[in-house]
This record gives structure tokens, sequence and C-alpha cells, in this order.
């Protein structure tokens, strides 16, 4: 695909500075680009960008100084999220039901859904306007998917469960596997039944290799416009809410609740039946064992302010020295 400087700024809405012919062949990140690609640049990579071989930088407003072309835009990251979507040819794939397919009896599938090879649609389950299931899925019975949604090859929904509109469920996802619930005498396990489902709402994305249990009763609920990384599990009857971000290995034990615009770095663990302001912030790492306020920006084991933990962390660079101080003051008052 080829576009002038000018017909990318009309994309984007951003404004050009510079030769609004130069023509643009192609998207690069900063190190590899060449003539004819074009980048974008924030914060500390701006400088590296002046650098860079590329004929045009998407830049935030008010940066400037570039030999290069530039598009001004209020987010560069997002203007250029919009143009990968455009330079990207969409896969294309054939309408209707892939005769290699498997449909249960009762099923409804909508006439625009693309059901691949290997597909198994189990009985009484409903699939959307646009839905492409890709090969090796598995929908449950009585599940639903919802208009627009992609469930990629190996991802499992399973019965009863609903998906919301416009999902992605990425490679070997789970959705809906059997809450860990079980009941303890004399020294023997005995499982409890997990009869809920898993609802999740429009716009949500689910990672590869995620799982999300089924409640053991009721629902577990994944909000509206939540992103969830890969290798991430949630267990039965959480309640998470819009837009959270949920970043790789982190596990959240089951009958917890989270606000909306809650983010939780990588490796997070949060213990269950506690619940999470929204409009909060948790490094990597971190462990939340109780319930947590609105806008808190947590850190470490047990979760405390990001701030003190900092503190805390420059202070454990000098526990080798204080110990030494400590011995020898102890010493002096001995010898005393």
């Amino acid at each position: 695909m080829k576009k002038t400087l000018q017909e990318i700024a009309d994309l984007i809405h951003g404004k050009p500075v510079g030769d609004v012919d130069t023509v643009i062949t192609g998207l690069s990140n900063i190190s590899d680009a060449r003539a004819g690609d074009i980048i974008f640049a924030v914060g500390s990579h701006i400088e590296e960008a002046r650098e860079s071989l590329a004929s045009a930088v998407l830049l935030p407003e008010g940066v400037d100084g570039f030999r290069q072309s530039v598009i001004h835009v209020q987010d560069p990251k997002a203007a250029f999220a919009v143009l990968l979507a455009h330079f990207t040819p969409p896969l294309e794939h054939p309408m209707g039901v892939s005769d290699l397919a498997y449909i249960g009896p009762g099923v409804k599938i909508a006439g625009s859904a693309k059901i691949l090879p290997y597909a198994v649609v189990d009985a009484h389950a409903e699939i959307g306007e646009n839905v492409i299931l890709y090969p090796h899925t598995y929908i449950g019975q009585y599940a639903s998917i919802g208009d627009d949604s992609v469930v990629h090859a190996g991802a499992v929904v399973r019965e009863h469960c609903k998906l919301g509109k416009r999902c992605v469920i990425q490679n070997g996802a789970v959705i809906g596997a059997d809450g860990f619930g079980f009941t303890t005498s004399d020294g023997i396990h005995t499982k409890v039944p997990q009869v809920g489902n898993v609802i999740i709402e429009d716009d949500v994305e689910v990672g590869a290799q995620v799982g999300i249990d089924r409640a053991a009763m009721g629902s577990t609920v994944i909000g509206k416009g939540t992103k969830i990384d890969n290798l991430v599990h949630v267990g039965h009857n959480c309640s998470i809410g819009a837009n959270n971000l949920i970043v790789a290995q982190t596990g959240i034990s089951g009958s917890t609740s989270t606000g909306e615009n809650v983010t939780f770095g990588g490796q997070t663990g949060v213990v269950g039946h506690i619940h999470i302001g929204a409009h909060s912030t948790y490094a990597a790492r971190s462990g939340i064992i109780t319930d947590m306020p609105e806008g808190y920006f947590g850190a470490g084991f047990p979760a405390q302010s990001h701030q003190e933990w900092l503190r805390m962390q420059a202070a454990m660079r000098h526990l080798a020295e204080l110990m030494k101080k400590v011995k020898r003051l102890e010493k002096e008052l001995r010898n005393r």
C-alpha cells in the first residue's frame, strides 16, 4: 500500500509538517525503519527517532526540529495503531460453515458467520453475525458468541458461557473451565459442582492460554472493554470491572471484584473475596491481600503505596552496610 503524507494525516486527523507529497510505503519501529517508512515516537524515544532513516514520524503536538517530515497528533501510539490496521491486509475466510466443521443439533448460526474446518459448535449454541471460529475451537452447549467476535484456533468457550460483541479470544484460552472448589473431610478432597457460567461483556480481549473459571453458582463476569494478557487466571465468581488491564501471569482468586480502569502489572497475585477500587494501578509482582481503595498506586508484597515501596527498596540496598555498622557498634559496647 502507498499513501502520501497528506493522505495519512487526513486518515489520523493529524497536522503534517514537511513535504506532504512524501510517499509512505510501510510502517516500522525506530531502529529498523528505512526510506519510505513512517514511525512514531513518544517520551524518551523522541531523540532516538531524530536519527532514524524513516521518511516520516508521528509525534506529539509541540515537538519540532525534525529533518524528516512529521505528522503531529495528540496520541502518536493510537494514531500508529490506526495506520497498522490500514496497511495490514485483512485475513480472508469464506463465509459460511465448512463441511469439515461439526455443528450440533439446535445450533443457531447467523448467515454472515465464518466457521472454519474442524471447529465444533455443540448443541443449542448461538453464533452471531460476522463471528469467526478458527479450526479446533470448541463452543459448548447453550453457549453464545456475540456479533463480530473472533475465537482463535484451539480456544474453548464452554457450556452456557456468553461472549459479547466484538470480543477476541486468543489461541488456547479456556472460558468456563470448572472453578477450583473442593470440600475436605478426613483428608479427602471432594469436588463441589461448578454449575454457574462466565459472562464476557462487549469489546473484551482474552489472551493466549488464559483460564477464566465458571462460577460455582451465578456468573464470573469480565467487564466491557477489559483486556487480558496471555497466561492469566481469573478464578470462579470473580467480577472484573470495565476497562481493566490484566498483564501476563497475573492470578486473581475466586470471588474477588474490581472497579473500572484497574491495571494489574505482570505476575500480580490477588487473594479471594476482596474488592479492589476503581482507577487503581498495581506494579508487577504486587501481592494484594485485602480490600483496596480507589485511585491507589500499589507495589510489593503485601501491596503498599508505590512511593513507600520505592523508599523501602532504596533502604534495603544499604542493609548490608547497616548490619556491619551495628555489629561494629555492638563490639565497641562490649569492650567498654
